[in-house]
């Protein structure tokens, strides 16, 4: 998308839309790893110049869609057949985050398939091999149309199985189960729109990652920067529901939250995600 703008008006011009980035170095697709370079945009950065967490999670799904399209077991496959990903659960921890105009790299890998989930890891690095830091999620296939879990080793034979990589280490912790009590508090109500629904016809998953990192002030992150952001997506929720967001401290620097959304026409309260996020 090319911007060019005058005096009095915005004019939005739309040019081809580019192919994936091409992976770092030989690009096989008969490798297992995916390596994907990105830029820290500064409009993507927040007042400390290092990049905002959802942006951060957008260039790792981002990666994760390119390894599956170039090694045949994407989006661009899925989708004519009615077939999708979603994300069940995400782990980010990071030592750094790249600052504006840093270039650096995604790097991702699937390291276990199941019939019903799979786990893909990333790295994130610098061009001069620095490590910011590593990613865990987990993944679902659902029917699009019936919004139920498809078998995923029925697609292609099983080809996903080809690029399970479990030689290659990602050193943080897997992601656990979110415990919370009675002393979740609620801190803001959230309306969702137009912006919030992805291709998917869902609230798109960064999205829950902002919202959740909105219920800390700005002084907040004057002294505190995130460690680690633990996500586990429970229930779907869709454009216009209202979301709830409980937060509860359960250590230093550790807070859980809670979202639920709410149906206005029914009343009825659904616990929609459910994450951690630790500070340093």
């Amino acid at each position: 998308m090319i911007f060019v703008l005058h005096f009095t008006q915005l004019c939005i011009k739309f040019a081809p839309i580019p192919t994936a980035p091409t992976a770092a170095g030989n690009n096989n697709m008969t490798e297992k790893t995916g390596k994907y370079p990105f830029l820290a945009e500064p409009f993507h950065c927040d007042f400390s110049n290092r990049l905002f967490m959802g942006h951060l999670g957008n260039h790792l799904l981002n990666a994760a869609d390119f390894h599956a399209n170039d090694r045949g077991f994407g989006m661009n496959y899925l989708m004519p057949l009615h077939r999708t990903w979603v994300l069940s659960r995400l782990v980010i921890e990071m030592e750094e985050m790249p600052k504006a105009y840093d270039r650096f790299y995604v790097e991702t890998w699937v390291e276990s398939a199941m019939r019903l989930f799979t786990s893909r890891n990333f790295a994130v690095t610098g061009e001069d091999g620095q490590v910011y830091g590593y990613g865990r999620s987990v993944w679902a296939m659902i029917d699009m149309q019936t919004r139920q879990p498809v078998d995923i080793l029925a697609m292609r034979d099983g080809q996903i199985l080809d690029y399970v990589e479990t030689e290659k280490p990602c050193p943080i912790a897997k992601p656990a189960r979110v415990k919370m009590g009675d002393g979740a508090t609620l801190v803001r109500t959230v309306q969702t729109n137009y912006s919030d629904v992805d291709v998917n016809g869902h609230i798109n998953s960064v999205k829950y990652i902002e919202h959740m990192l909105d219920l800390f002030p700005i002084s907040w992150y004057q002294t505190h920067r995130v460690r680690r952001f633990e996500v586990a997506y429970v229930a779907e929720a869709h454009g216009g529901d209202l979301l709830d967001c409980y937060r509860e401290q359960v250590g230093e620097g550790e807070y859980c939250i809670r979202i639920i959304k709410k149906v206005q026409e029914t009343g009825e309260n659904t616990e929609v995600v459910r994450g951690k996020v630790i500070f340093v």
